[in-house]
């Protein structure tokens, strides 16, 4: 259901951020499209097998020699992999996570009822899952998003036997290590009816990525029918 491209100006020495509109509604962000490798891509992939509209960011990374970035989906800077609470608000993190949710709403085309954000990392207790923090998600409801996307997740690696078989988190069955609080409370996660903060190891994002993101559009897909037959939508 994409209608096109339309990309935002560049911000000077900061990045930019390309905007693809979909099912109104609907969007999928990929906050640190470049800095959490192959997030950009795996966005694009999801908004075209999903219909979803999709936002991807990319050049806010490595503001200096520490590795400090943008954290694009709330106003703050910091260091990726340390604790929120590190991160400071900055004056030109507060523009550039406005311009990220102009993005966004533009993407949405109205009410933002389903958002999506692509994440990775590479640490090693997470190595061998996906997470999924929620926001408006029963425990009831979690547990069935999980049940889909494991059921998904079985068919997809049954033509796909050297993918590795990730176990899925989904919070608030789960506890997670990556809970996405700071973008809950004061970031784009908080902005939605109903928000998935998805983080992928390095093997989804990488030499398995096709194989993942065909998985997870599938699951998207099903899990955002699901709800709007709820609905009565």
């Amino acid at each position: 259901m994409s209608v096109g491209d339309v990309p935002r100006p560049t911000l000077p020495g900061q990045g930019s951020f390309s905007v693809r509109k979909g099912r109104p509604g609907y969007v999928i962000g990929a906050p640190h499209g470049t800095t959490d490798t192959a997030t950009d891509l795996i966005g694009l992939d999801l908004a075209r097998g999903t219909g979803f509209g999709v936002v991807v960011a990319t050049g806010f990374g490595k503001l200096d020699s520490r590795g400090r970035r943008y954290s694009v989906n709330r106003p703050t800077e910091g260091v990726a992999g340390e604790p929120p609470s590190s991160e400071g608000e900055t004056p030109a993190a507060r523009r550039v996570y406005d311009d990220y949710g102009r993005s966004v709403a533009e993407a949405a085309q109205g009410p933002l009822r389903f958002y999506v954000e692509i994440h990775g990392n590479v640490h090693q207790d997470t190595a061998g899952r996906v997470e999924i923090a929620t926001v408006g998600i029963s425990k009831d409801e979690a547990w069935r998003l999980k049940t889909l996307l494991e059921l998904v997740r079985d068919a997809h690696l049954r033509s796909q036997p050297d993918a590795p078989r990730l176990e899925i988190f989904v919070e608030p069955v789960d506890t997670l290590r990556y809970s996405a609080s700071a973008s809950k409370s004061g970031g784009l996660l908080g902005r939605s009816e109903r928000s998935l903060h998805i983080e992928l190891p390095k093997s989804a994002r990488t030499t398995y990525r096709e194989a993942y993101t065909a998985m997870l559009a599938d699951f998207l897909t099903q899990w955002a029918d699901l709800q709007a037959s709820a609905r009565g939508k």
